[in-house]
């Protein structure tokens, strides 16, 4: 390619790959294109992807919204945003006679059909055509800019959610994975629990607006939306700089080092904990009390930590944990009961699901059934409802989606 340049700093691997063979180039493209189901001018795509994904001294302080208009960061990147500027106005005529399959990337035919772009490919679409149509250096740059301050930098600004990568066994060391295309739940979606849903909204809503809020214990029946609830959240608030980290149980041990990470960064971290509980034989809780209170160096008002439950105490209490109680008519004059107990009240907003009753259930159905414009008459519904339940768990949320999914599959047969 002509006139290539180096870059001071957004200098990253990819611009050997620029320098590399033309062959090697178009795959990298391609193959980036299928990731995110994109079409189009993937090599403005690209380069908008590498701008987005970078963290550097400028695009951290855009994130933070500490950068004044003439400040020599400012200077610096116009000088590298000028570059990529000549690099997003390629023309077919630019490249060189060995390049010949990288034009192909200015007009990509995907294979698949449109509808296959995932909701980081809209992200980088929408930006890249913005950038495509700045007049002028200051533009492009200014561009950047509002998106660094609306989104953030780095994985950050592209991604929602991410989970810790599994292959990092040491609990000393981490590595956040995005979750590329999560579903797209709403809280609207979950039928019934109206205060639960309320409850849970004015405490995210504190937290997203930078007001006090509380750590969040949602817990009760399997299947009644507990998690689907924290999942919503993310959705509903992402544009508002919410984050969702879901840390496994296995991955537990490395929620001091996440914390650490994460809490400089400006948006509002929530931490989900799904399916929280411990054995009679584990100590990891005392762990976590300390980082829901204790342990001021973790403190951060950008953090906050949400956590599923079967279990209203989370601990699984015995008969033994009774066994050094200072009364017999008083339980919870148990040393051991009470210290497990006290995990729990570390939460400032614990919300109970329940499991439905027989009416709340077959409303469920009725409105999932209506969604799906499932072709059954209402007594032929209620019929197929609690035959569904006797044979699969009982009364929930998640058995009525499972029959629902269940009567549509059906009827396209």
């Amino acid at each position: 390619m002509k006139n290539k340049k180096n870059n001071f700093l957004f200098y990253t691997d990819w611009d050997n790959s620029v320098t590399g063979s033309a062959p090697s180039l178009a795959g990298t493209l391609a193959s980036f294109a299928t990731e995110f189901g994109l079409s189009g001018n993937v090599w403005q795509h690209w380069l908008t992807y590498n701008l987005m994904m970078h963290d550097n001294a400028f695009t951290l302080a855009c994130e933070r919204r500490e950068v004044l208009p003439d400040s020599t960061l400012v200077k610096l990147a116009e000088r590298d945003l000028g570059i990529f500027m000549e690099l997003f106005r390629t023309e077919e005529s630019d490249f060189d006679e060995d390049e010949g399959l990288l034009p192909l990337m200015l007009d990509y035919v995907a294979p698949y059909d449109c509808e296959c772009i995932t909701g980081a490919g809209r992200r980088i679409k929408e930006l890249s055509h913005r950038l495509a149509e700045a007049e002028d250096v200051k533009e492009f740059t200014r561009t950047l800019m509002d998106h660094y301050e609306k989104y953030g930098a780095g994985m950050y600004g592209l991604y929602n959610a991410f989970r810790v990568d599994p292959a990092t066994d040491s609990e000393a060391e981490f590595k956040l994975v995005p979750v590329a295309d999560s579903a797209d739940v709403s809280l609207d979606d979950l039928i019934g629990y109206e205060f639960q849903k309320q409850t849970l909204r004015d405490n995210t809503e504190a937290f997203v607006s930078g007001h006090f809020a509380n750590n969040v214990l949602l817990y009760g029946d399997s299947g009644t939306g507990k998690s689907t609830s924290v999942h919503a959240l993310m959705h509903e608030y992402s544009d508002r700089g919410l984050r969702l980290i879901e840390v496994s149980k296995t991955d537990r041990g490395k929620l001091p080092q996440i914390l650490s990470a994460i809490k400089r960064r400006n948006y509002r971290f929530i931490l989900f904990l799904d399916d929280l509980s411990f054995e009679e034989n584990e100590s990891d809780y005392k762990e976590l009390k300390a980082m829901l209170e204790g342990a001021l160096e973790t403190r951060s008002d950008k953090v906050l930590i949400y956590a599923t439950s079967n279990r209203r105490h989370l601990v699984r209490e015995t008969w033994g944990d009774r066994s050094d109680m200072e009364y017999h008519e008083d339980v919870h004059r148990s040393d051991t009961m009470e210290e497990k107990l006290s995990l729990a009240s570390r939460f400032g907003v614990t919300i109970y699901y329940p499991k439905p009753n027989p009416r709340e259930y077959l409303e469920i159905v009725r409105s999932l059934a209506a969604r799906k414009g499932i072709a059954l008459s209402g007594e032929e519904l209620e019929d197929a409802a609690r035959k569904w339940e006797l044979r699969h768990g009982g009364m929930s949320g998640r058995t009525a989606s499972q029959l629902i999914t269940w009567l549509d599959g059906t009827e396209k047969e």
